[in-house]
């Protein structure tokens, strides 16, 4: 792994913390992290109450590449994870969720609720 890869890596696993800690702090509890599919990998699982959420936690080094760092492809990927891994981590009758928690220095996380829509 190059050194710049091991860089990303690193920070993408210090984001998947801070985006834990700041569901933690809205009442959710994570139940898994980085959790891999043929389809696509999903960095968080969380829940709260009747709701299952299944999380993309995206880190940049600046607000502006920050808002830009996800888009359909990456969503629609989370998706098709959050499908395969429901089973595993939803109960019968839950609230299905997939939402992006995006993270730059100095700035308050942007929690995107709901994020995924389908097709």
């Amino acid at each position: 792994m190059t050194r710049n890869r091991q860089a990303a890596e690193r920070r993408g696993r210090i984001g998947e913390s801070v985006a834990a800690l700041w569901l933690n702090l809205q009442g959710w509890s994570v139940v898994a992290r980085r959790l891999r599919t043929p389809v696509g990998e999903v960095d968080l699982v969380a829940r709260r109450g009747r709701t299952t959420l299944f999380v993309e936690v995206k880190t940049r080094a600046t607000r502006a590449g920050r808002d830009l760092a996800i888009d359909h492809y990456r969503l629609s990927r989370v998706a098709a994870a959050a499908q395969m891994l429901s089973a595993r981590y939803a109960k019968p009758g839950d609230d299905l969720r997939i939402d992006v928690i995006l993270l730059a220095p100095w700035a308050w996380p942007r929690h995107i609720r709901n994020a995924w829509m389908g097709d």
